[in-house]
């Protein structure tokens, strides 16, 4: 399985499971160009695992794949109280199958041939039916506090200048509520993709940030997982 690069991704992470390479890259290239990082799997198994790992903010899952289809992907995620967006994509137009899609927790439903730029909008709008409007937080750790909206960041009584990038895996690292989070995810949400070769590049931008913050920097390191902040305060 090999990570696709993002334009930007900031959108946020889709992790599109499809076993045929050329509608794959018709995806992948669709969904780049409206602002989203995207990772490929080719498998069920393998989109599971990407699940867990990366947090994609929807999935677009084919429900034809080879060994574990798509079905059995969403019922899994569903039977993990894991609520990511789902868009299937099925080269059956039937509507029991929809409708079978639907019922077990499926959010949308593209049959082939599709058009990329509807998947794409189809895609848009299962985000805004499950995330609703924004909210910033106002997160506080340590003597740290972080506020999303006005984008600002002060340690102690001092604001901190950060890169959008610094900010972006500072809010990953206090909005993950205690938990050790991966480099890949790190990435996912910072940069909008996962790249396994360059991943030890969090490794820099977080030893930059933790500069920045100096004494009050709650940033921790947890061997063999990556980084956490413990549990931010809601302010």
């Amino acid at each position: 399985m090999d990570p696709v690069q993002a334009e930007d991704g900031t959108r946020g992470l889709v992790l599109v499971v499809e076993d045929e390479p050329a509608i794959a890259d018709v995806q992948r290239r669709y969904l780049t160009q409206e602002g989203f990082g995207v990772h490929v799997e080719r498998d069920g198994d393998g989109a599971l695992d990407a699940v867990r790992r990366l947090r994609p903010v929807a999935v677009v899952l084919d429900v034809g794949l080879p060994g574990r289809d798509g079905v059995s992907v969403c019922r899994a995620l569903r039977a993990e109280d894991d609520w990511t967006p789902v868009v299937f994509v099925t080269a059956r137009d039937d509507e029991v199958d929809r409708v079978l899609g639907l019922e077990l927790g499926a959010d949308d439903y593209v049959t082939k041939p599709f058009s990329p730029r509807e998947l794409v909008a189809r895609v848009k709008a299962v985000l805004r039916r499950h995330d609703g409007p924004p909210v910033p937080a106002v997160l506080e750790a340590g003597g740290v506090r972080l506020d999303e909206g006005a984008r600002t960041v002060v340690a102690g009584s001092d604001p901190v200048a950060l890169t959008a990038t610094e900010f972006a895996l500072l809010r990953a690292l206090m909005k993950a509520g205690g938990r050790a989070v991966e480099r890949t995810e790190l990435m996912a949400s910072a940069w909008g993709q996962a790249d396994y070769t360059g991943s030890r590049t969090v490794d820099v931008h977080v030893a930059q940030l933790r500069a920045k913050l100096g004494e009050h920097s709650p940033i921790e390191t947890v061997r063999g997982v990556c980084y956490r902040v413990p549990t931010a305060a809601r302010a």
